[in-house]
């Protein structure tokens, strides 16, 4: 009795337990906010307080909602500005001030290793020393546990358990915070805040090696692909041999155990606490470990699958989404064989979808087996002429590559017309390369072609009645044909 009366007193002594407030791990000084929207403002609050939570920025005033250890506050929508204002959170006596905040054009870069691929991996170190871009901001999730050929020890599988796949913050562009961001979305970033003049915020996840279904949204997955929430996922049949066999290597052959590759994680953890932040658009380079499977009507599901499933999560059902189109490879393996048709795929989604587009890079791409093409540099800044045509209406960006609008033949003729392109013609003055025709037989043979303005004339010797056009149908390329931007034609099958 003795005791519980001590204990009673001291609980009584204590008195209530005091209230914190935090703020969601995604708000942070030198964040950058984007213009135009609400914008939702998320923490957490323990303790008891009968005090409100308010939220203070750019003159705004506004009080949160709580409900459990919840809180949220809806900011109105804010015009872009370069100004470093401070966002603050009050509760009480307690104050969290989180500053150099601007407000501009925030977007989320996202796909596989060769979006993951850092700016310090280039080699350019003239835009590392000139990074100092105070306009340009960017939150790099930097992956705690990566695919690489080891097993995971047991530490890392508890990590992946307790969904601690990225760590991040946002910080401004600078020669120290650069050398680990995404060498595309640093790029991509750098001009499209050049094109637009308002700051620019990068959010960036990715991870090497994923495929699709692991950045899939959960809802997505559990109404179309509930067979692959389960421990056999890796035996699905949207999974890869080599993803297959490198998440097999990782877990010492325990397709039971945790890994980054299982169906919605890489989405769980790197794009579902960002889906109520507002963003302007998506860009995303993935497709490599999707393409080894030869099924053009499954991955044309799962990609659009994908894309609508982030529209419906983010609550934005027109979401931007800018891919990069698979580049060229120099590899005869049967893992790089279906790259041509995994191009047709992207294609067609992009040609399905409104707000989809996607950048050509068949002459950028490895000219061996090197599955991560060295330059980035046109790869982010294709990107951003393709958002600022496409997104911000900005009708004179050099954005579109020329693409085949219509085939007409004519006996053993094709005609061939090009959309986005006045004037066509070659980089090295010699005729066209990777054009082929094919008779009524489908049987493709190399075309001789012609260039008249935005169009062709194709002829091959061995067919006498055209009935089918060809381009850039194979794996590694050397292209040759651009318009007047120097963009390089997109690949096309009937």
């Amino acid at each position: 009795m003795k005791i519980k009366h001590f204990l009673s007193l001291l609980l009584l002594s204590a008195g209530p337990l005091a209230a914190e407030v935090t703020v969601d791990p995604i708000f942070a000084s030198d964040m950058v906010l984007q213009q135009g929207k609400i914008i939702p403002v998320t923490g957490k609050v323990t303790g008891n307080s009968t005090d409100s939570i308010s939220v203070s920025f750019a003159g705004q005033h506004v009080t949160a909602s709580i409900t459990g250890d919840s809180w949220r506050a809806e900011l109105q929508p804010l015009a872009a500005s370069a100004e470093g204002r401070t966002l603050t959170v009050t509760q009480g006596e307690q104050a969290i001030e989180l500053n150099n905040i601007l407000v501009g054009e925030v977007w989320l870069a996202s796909g596989q290793s060769n979006m993951l691929w850092r700016l310090n991996q280039t080699g350019d170190r003239k835009a590392m020393a000139e990074a100092d871009i105070p306009n340009l901001r960017y939150f790099h999730n930097e992956p705690q546990i990566h695919t690489s050929p080891r097993h995971y020890t047991d530490a890392e599988k508890q990590k992946l358990m307790d969904g601690k796949m990225f760590v991040g913050s946002w910080a401004a562009s600078t020669p120290q915070t650069c050398p680990r961001m995404s060498a595309v979305g640093f790029y991509f970033g750098r001009k499209l805040q050049e094109t637009l003049g308002v700051p620019v915020g990068i959010i960036h996840s990715s991870l090497g090696g994923s495929e699709m279904m692991a950045w899939m949204p959960t809802s997505m997955t559990q109404e179309k692909y509930s067979d692959c929430l389960t421990p056999q996922w890796l035996e699905s049949k949207y999974m890869s041999a080599w993803v297959r066999g490198r998440a097999k290597f990782n877990n010492k052959g325990d397709i039971t155990a945790p890994h980054p590759y299982q169906p919605t994680y890489l989405y769980k953890t790197g794009i579902e606490p960002w889906v109520k932040f507002p963003i302007a658009g998506v860009i995303w380079y993935q497709g490599e470990s999707d393409a080894e499977i030869q099924n053009q009507e499954q991955n044309t599901k799962l990609l659009t699958d994908l894309i609508q499933g982030w529209r419906t999560e983010f609550a934005n059902p027109a979401l931007p989404f800018l891919m990069v189109q698979l580049p060229r490879i120099k590899d005869n393996s049967p893992l790089r064989a279906y790259w041509p048709e995994f191009r047709q795929v992207q294609h067609n989604v992009a040609k399905a979808l409104p707000g989809v587009d996607y950048i050509v890079t068949t002459d950028l791409g490895s000219t061996n087996s090197d599955v991560h093409p060295p330059r980035k540099l046109e790869v982010g800044e294709r990107l951003a002429h393709l958002a600022a045509a496409t997104v911000y209406d900005q009708k004179n960006s050099p954005a579109l590559s020329p693409v085949i609008s219509e085939v007409r033949y004519h006996g053993k003729t094709a005609f061939v017309r090009f959309a986005n392109a006045k004037e066509l013609s070659t980089t090295d003055g010699k005729p066209a390369r990777h054009f082929e025709l094919a008779g009524k037989d489908g049987k493709f043979y190399p075309a001789s072609v012609t260039i008249h303005g935005n169009k062709l004339k194709l002829t091959a010797p061995e067919v006498k009645q055209a009935a089918g056009v060809r381009y850039a149908w194979a794996t590694y390329l050397e292209p040759n044909l651009v318009n007047e931007h120097k963009l390089p034609a997109a690949p096309y099958a009937p």
